[in-house]
């Protein structure tokens, strides 16, 4: 047994009622089983689920035990703590968050015969483990298959857009450019990007359209990445009761984060300084962004300074998306470099050798794939205008094939 095969029931509805071990609750009833998330963090994003009767929405992690929380440090972990439901075979032990709160833990049970199933799948050499069912199957039907697939794909993309669209009472713009920002952050940082892009209004960063240095202090700043990293220092070593250097009259914050930064980190502080009080904004935690296994040009500083930069050049997202008829207009648009700061640089405070940093060709057609057609085609339903429609699915056409690992 594997934590992978009980991902693969998870996501795909093939398990079987979901009692909770805690006594003296009712079941749980699904209702978007989430995101799955093959990175660091819980193992699925955005889930949305009805327990004894209130509706949640959050992450779900998933054990064989689930004294396998504690086995893998998650009680120490805050990245856990919007965890909103556990998911194990076998809940040996009440398991909580780095806040002392119990986690909600459900039972995963399934039909043996999957499990039989999943084996031989993964046990076949193939690349494609059903290949060998392939051939069985008329051109024409194939061909008509896979072109049902993109359709029914499209839709599930855009499902995410419909969200977004009814909770920003059917403003366009709010949520092209909410669901434009999750696809900036791709699979690893979408979800702290949304998490921005919700927590500063775009008619806020349209204020300050001219001037990008506002704009890069508006959304590093929402990212929490010109937050101070601060330690206490007590300067009576021989202070009674001064355990955790926080408790008596000689303690004072150092701000650590300041020590060797550059100008222009600093002014981008001092600028957020200023914004945030003007709107009275609340950044996300830092703590949210992913650095692990990626290649510097994919740093999250990286993409949310070219974010910043596409912001500054167009007035309306929609009408630019909008007016571009072929592929290469939509290239033109994604492609736009971040501000000169980072020519030399990958992370704050840290020089690098100078490149400029605008998105490759591979991310932009990702951008495509994943924010223009889904807007298109919803935008073709709402309007009742096939002609978006037609469109949407004509650039899926033209693209080349992804090389990816799906």
């Amino acid at each position: 047994m594997t934590e992978d095969f009980l991902h693969h029931i998870w996501e795909n509805g093939l398990y079987r009622q979901l009692p909770l071990a805690t006594d003296g609750l009712a079941g749980v009833e699904v209702l978007r089983c989430g995101e799955r998330n093959n990175n660091a963090g819980p193992d699925f994003f955005n889930a949305l689920v009805r327990i004894d009767g209130m509706l949640m929405a959050g992450n779900i992690e998933i054990h064989i035990n689930s004294s396998d929380w504690y086995r893998h440090g998650h009680h120490k972990d805050r990245a856990y703590d919007s965890v909103m439901l556990q998911l194990v075979m076998n809940a040996d032990i009440e398991v909580r968050r780095t806040t002392g709160e119990v986690v909600p833990t459900a039972l995963l049970s399934f039909d043996p015969e999957l499990q039989k199933n999943y084996k031989m799948l993964l046990g076949n050499e193939s690349w494609i483990p059903c290949r060998p069912f392939l051939n069985r199957a008329d051109d024409g039907v194939a061909r008509q298959w896979l072109e049902s697939l993109a359709v029914t794909r499209t839709k599930e993309k855009a499902k995410r857009l419909r969200e977004l669209w009814h909770l920003n009472k059917r403003s366009w713009e709010e949520s092209l450019y909410q669901y434009l920002a999750r696809n900036f952050g791709f699979s690893l940082n979408g979800a702290a990007f949304e998490m921005v892009a919700r927590s500063l209004p775009y008619k806020y960063l349209l204020k300050h359209r001219d001037r990008l240095f506002q704009l890069e202090a508006l959304l590093f700043g929402q990212a929490g990445m010109l937050e101070p990293d601060v330690f206490f220092q007590c300067n009576d070593v021989g202070a009674e009761g001064c355990k955790s250097c926080s408790n008596c009259s000689n303690c004072r914050n150092i701000d650590i984060s300041s020590r060797g930064s550059d100008s222009y980190f600093l002014g981008l502080r001092s600028e957020y300084a200023f914004l945030r009080r003007k709107y009275n904004l609340r950044p996300v935690e830092k703590h949210v962004w992913r650095f692990l296994r990626l290649r510097p040009a994919n740093f999250p500083t990286v993409r949310i300074a070219q974010f910043a930069a596409l912001i500054s050049k167009k007035t309306s997202l929609l009408s630019s998306l909008l007016d571009c008829r072929d592929i290469a207009s939509l290239e033109t648009l994604f492609t736009v470099p971040a501000s000169g700061y980072w020519d030399t640089r990958y992370m704050f405070n840290k020089p690098s050798a100078r490149k400029i940093k605008k998105p490759g060709i591979f991310a932009v057609r990702s951008l495509i794939i994943n924010t223009v057609v889904p807007v298109l085609y919803l935008y073709g339903i709402y309007r009742q205008e096939n002609n978006y429609i037609c469109r949407a699915f004509r650039f899926l056409r033209e693209l080349p094939p992804e090389n990816n690992s799906v």
